[in-house]
């Protein structure tokens, strides 16, 4: 039996393929929530990957919807443009929606409302010792670490590892009632400002299409780390002003009507987990997506990592490989690409 911690976009997904390819999974899940307004664009190699997964692509098409291009303009003025790579729209909430149907028609069992508050990996044995609540779980074959940047399983596996404060907050919007934009629609629009004098660097991003419910936005701004109580879903009036004041002058008249149709924001405090000094993944307790290699939302390519990492540890175990093996390539090929991405923007 294998054991999933998480059931988020990558624990769900894995669940799914795995119970397709008649492993018996169990998946331990601390709520049943959709993922409220959240939202992110996946791009055509995470969704390649889904449907590698059996996922299926019509069931994808129908609850999300494509980008025609990814602009950005910083404070030069000057746009830049990228074509779509098979980019779609995503709520959250609708592509955990997709995955949980394709999980459980598979056979997975998920267990909602079962927050695991302890991991620990018994030397003599072998076997992971789960806490879930008040009762404890005794695990005697591979369990998956998919429970995101402040994981249990990695606390328990590598305490000292955690989660490093990147700098910014990113504040995320969604509209309660529909808005017509004077921005291209079916593009994910960024705009940049640098830092100057006492203004912070900011970036403000948004999209919409004609007929939606809902436009949505998102504002980085660069400052200092907010108390926990401060972060989560709150409503716009706490941070309204800020977020019209801060964000970039070239997108001001278009972010005030944005948020003043916003009812709630939600709030986050920006966080990295690092892998270059990790130790190794070793079963039996293996971390995929963020809670082994978390990256900021500004990097966009959070949710493609994880579901990369999945189709990784799927194959190697349906063909009788090592999942940890697995992880290690995908961390050397993560980290590559990183330093392609960065190479290119220092260029």
């Amino acid at each position: 039996m294998i054991t999933i911690l998480g059931s988020g976009i990558a624990g769900t997904a894995l669940a799914g393929a795995l119970s397709r390819s008649g492993r018996p999974v169990t998946v331990y899940e601390q709520r049943d929530g959709g993922g409220g307004g959240a939202f992110l664009i996946l791009d055509g190699r995470g969704h390649r990957s889904l449907v590698a997964l059996g996922v299926p692509e019509a069931e994808l098409h129908a609850a999300s919807y494509p980008l025609s291009e990814l602009r950005y303009t910083p404070d030069d003025g000057v746009t830049r443009r990228r074509p779509s790579e098979g980019h779609r729209f995503w709520l959250r909430g609708d592509l955990i929606a997709v995955l949980k149907r394709f999980a459980l028609d598979a056979g997975a069992e998920i267990g909602y409302g079962s927050p695991i508050a302890e991991v620990a990996v018994d030397a003599a044995t072998g076997h992971t010792t789960l806490r879930i609540g008040s009762r404890t779980v005794t695990a005697r074959d591979l369990v998956i670490g998919a429970d995101g940047i402040d994981s249990v399983a990695r606390a328990g596996t590598e305490p000292g590892r955690i989660p490093e404060y990147a700098g910014d907050v990113v504040i995320y919007g969604m509209t309660a009632t529909p808005v017509e934009c004077p921005t291209d629609p079916f593009v994910l629009h960024f705009h940049a400002e640098s830092a100057a004098g006492a203004r912070p660097a900011t970036t403000f991003g948004h999209i919409w299409r004609p007929g939606a419910d809902a436009a949505l936005w998102f504002l980085r701004i660069e400052r200092a780390p907010l108390p926990v109580a401060e972060t989560g879903i709150v409503p716009t009036g706490r941070w309204a002003a800020a977020v019209t004041e801060a964000a970039p002058r070239s997108i001001r008249e278009l972010t005030e009507p944005l948020v003043a149709a916003t009812e709630q924001v939600h709030v986050s405090n920006a966080r990295n987990v690092a892998f270059a000094t990790a130790a190794a993944p070793v079963a039996p307790v293996i971390l995929v997506g963020d809670a082994d290699h978390a990256i900021t939302p500004a990097a966009g390519v959070g949710a493609r990592e994880g579901i990369e990492d999945i189709e990784a540890v799927h194959h190697a175990i349906v063909t009788g490989g090592s999942p940890a093996e697995a992880m290690i390539a995908r961390r050397r090929a993560i980290a590559d690409e990183r330093a392609r991405v960065a190479r290119r923007m220092r260029a």
